[in-house]
């Protein structure tokens, strides 16, 4: 190929954003259900909406029975900042951190709640030491980076028989690979990532042993209402029947069943991690046999099959310095964009400059493959610019 052809084929959709991410394959607004809309979420109508988006959600996420599932407002860092700021205190706390957002929950544990905190971190596309979490105390980690595309293989490292309790931010792994939830007590997630709904509306899903100690223990500090999951000692148990804690857009919420009955309709979890992967097996086939690019996870048992980060590696581009490599990548991306074949596929603005794709399963493996070419073609056009203005 040279530096100017362009590939014959087009990805049929072109939208790779980590979030909110791709609408599933066929969707279309006239095939949403709006008779909730402009009714009040209490009455009966909007009540049972939720109570179906939560039911679900169980199904096609094979949530154990005994779990509670919430939908809370503010998005997964509504989620997450509501178990944080609701549990945490009672013991000493482990935060793992390898990217941004769970170096996120560690400035809201160490600087904002000020709590006998343990960080144990690692450098973008990397894993933190796993073996050496304490798990007579809490625990708080992301199941998967979404700004480093570096998840935890499995939850084989978290004990069956721990102390403490353990929080999973899995925003970007809910729907797309395999949550162990017997051995988390919290999991949380948004609608706008893996089933590519809509943004500000967060997902809490609570162990019996999370239940309990919301039960037993009460915080130092104060809860706005946004947080408070309990009355006089006892679960709010409305919350996790469909009796939201403030107004949900309704619209969501039929966006999000639209997302769920396709899930289901294709085969419920097992066929949304097969999507997933096959999208993530064609980045990774490509990606060995092309020599200026790799995968930010440095271990292949820890690459996202969601939100796959790629790193520029070429010499050439190397060379430059941190602006000169971002602005080359920059100019990629820009390019993709132009020819719409590539929206939103910048690394996050805090990670390492590269590429971010997701893969989650509304991504047609098929649009994933079709893209790939073009980033040849992106960065064989900027490579000889480059060139040429040596």
């Amino acid at each position: 190929m040279t530096a100017t052809a362009k590939p014959a084929q087009r990805p049929a959709n072109p939208h790779f954003s980590s979030g909110p991410c791709a609408k599933r394959p066929g969707w279309s607004a006239a095939a949403l259900d709006v008779k909730s809309l402009g009714r009040s979420h209490r009455a009966k109508i909007g009540k049972t909406r939720l109570e179906l988006a939560i039911d679900k959600t169980r199904e096609v996420l094979e949530v154990p029975a005994d779990y509670r599932i919430g939908i809370v407002p503010a998005s997964d860092t509504g989620a997450v900042e509501m178990a944080l700021w609701s549990l945490l205190g009672a013991r000493g706390v482990d935060m793992l951190a390898w990217e941004s957002f769970g170096s996120t929950w560690v400035t809201d544990v160490v600087k904002q709640l000020k709590l006998d905190a343990r960080t144990i971190e690692a450098p973008y596309g990397e894993l933190p030491d796993l073996g050496s979490v304490d798990f007579s105390r809490d625990v708080v980690f992301t199941w998967n980076g979404t700004t480093s595309g570096v998840r935890v293989p499995d939850a084989n490292w978290i004990p069956a028989d721990r102390e403490g309790l353990v929080i999973c931010d899995a925003t970007s792994a809910a729907f797309a690979q395999d949550l162990d939830f017997a051995k988390l007590d919290v999991v949380t997630f948004s609608w706008q990532k893996a089933l590519g709904g809509e943004g500000a509306h967060g997902m809490l899903i609570l162990s019996p042993r999370a239940v309990a100690r919301l039960e037993s223990y009460t915080p130092a500090w104060p809860l706005p209402k946004i947080f408070r999951l309990t009355s006089k000692g006892k679960l709010i148990e409305g919350i996790f029947k469909g009796e939201t804690i403030n107004t949900p857009s309704m619209l969501c919420v039929e966006d999000y069943i639209d997302a769920l009955e396709w899930a289901s309709s294709i085969g419920g979890l097992k066929a949304l991690i097969g999507r997933a992967d096959t999208s993530a097996g064609h980045i990774a086939r490509w990606v060995e046999e092309t020599s200026w690019v790799d995968f930010l996870a440095v271990d292949p048992a820890t690459r996202s099959n969601t939100s796959v980060c790629l790193k520029i590696v070429d010499p050439d581009v190397t060379a430059l310095d941190d602006a000169g490599q971002a602005a080359f990548a920059k100019a990629m991306a820009s390019a993709l964009e132009a020819e719409g074949v590539a929206y939103d596929i910048g690394s996050y603005r805090d990670a390492p400059t590269g590429f971010r794709i997701w893969c989650g399963a509304t991504v047609d493996p098929d649009s994933v493959a079709a893209l790939l070419p073009w980033l040849d073609w992106a960065f064989a056009a900027q490579k000889a610019r480059l060139q040429a203005a040596a």
